[in-house]
């Protein structure tokens, strides 16, 4: 005997090139909107009475502040769900739990360590999957990095980035949203650690043309917005002094961004200062880390009314 699934088919969210480049636009621009209503205090209560669940394998917290945030403002509810606070630490196979939730929710959000984990929720889910962050990608994330870009350069038209660092999960969405939206891309990378091959090919598929080097004074010079991350992410910490000797001169420090003087720093957080990047770069005035983490509230409460509607 099987057990029957819902055959509803909601659109999921668990990277960024799950939207086409107009959609994509569309979330963009309606984040914009919810920002200007928050600013003027104006009712934007677009998802009243709905409910979103919260799966956190993984700690956070501008993940889990930004939805529950999100949701409250758009007049919904948002429960969050730790793995121990469920059946999924005791041992319930995802797939259940996915069937389960999508009975209770209009959406679920889940961050969790393996991307094969996010798949298998929206396999089995009969209500939008947004990926709050998987080892492979994070592109919430995105979704607010390029909102920030396109106020802070006035669209994404002629816009060129460079990332510093790790070609991490943030890296890898970050490359997609470039590629969908026209911007620029530069990675540097130490060797070994460079952004998955499949990843730059999606890139170029959607019409990027990704640039790798293992050069960080080549890929800042000129460049409109510097962005790094971490360099030791949760997991690897016992990777620490390997790390710290593999990234040696990739910091994100005055010294490097006089190679692009006009160029506005990122930084998805939370920052190690002293590390990948300085502490007086992050509190300069040419860091926008700030309005980049607010972003977040606008461009998931944006995703969430768009998976909605």
């Amino acid at each position: 005997m099987t057990i029957d699934t819902d055959d509803t088919q909601p659109r999921h969210f668990l990277d960024v090139d799950d939207l086409s480049e107009e959609e994509l636009f569309a979330v963009l621009d309606r984040a914009d909107e919810y920002k200007r209503a928050v600013e003027a205090g104006e009712d934007h209560a677009d998802l009243s009475g709905q409910t979103l669940g919260m799966l956190f394998q993984k700690a956070s917290t501008r993940t889990r502040v930004s939805f529950e945030t999100g949701m409250t403002q758009l007049g919904g509810h948002a429960i969050f769900l730790g793995e121990d606070d469920i059946q999924l630490g005791r041992g319930e196979p995802l797939k259940d739990t996915s069937r389960a939730l999508s009975r209770y929710v209009d959406a679920v959000m889940a961050r969790v360590f393996k991307h094969e984990n996010i798949e298998v929720l929206a396999e089995y889910s009969s209500v939008p999957i947004v990926n709050g962050l998987t080892d492979d990608a994070h592109p919430c994330q995105t979704l607010a990095d390029l909102l920030t870009i396109r106020e802070h350069e006035d669209g994404l038209e002629d816009v060129s980035a460079a990332w510093i660092g790790d070609g991490n999960n943030v890296a890898q969405s970050f490359a997609l949203g470039c590629a969908l939206t026209g911007v620029d891309l530069t990675i540097a990378t130490p060797e070994g650690y460079e952004v998955d091959d499949a990843v730059l090919e999606r890139a170029r598929e959607l019409g990027g043309d990704p640039t790798a080097t293992t050069d960080p004074v080549d890929a800042v010079t000129d460049a409109d917005i510097i962005y790094t991350d971490v360099w030791i992410s949760m997991g690897q910490e016992d990777e620490r002094d390997v790390r710290m000797d593999d990234f040696a001169g990739f910091q994100v420090s005055s010294d490097l961004l006089e190679h692009a003087p006009e160029a506005s720093v990122m930084h998805c957080l939370p920052a190690h200062r002293g590390e990948e990047i300085t502490d007086d770069v992050i509190e300069g005035e040419r860091s926008v880390v700030f309005d980049q983490a607010e972003n977040r509230l606008h461009a998931q409460k944006a995703l969430l009314s768009w998976l909605l509607e």
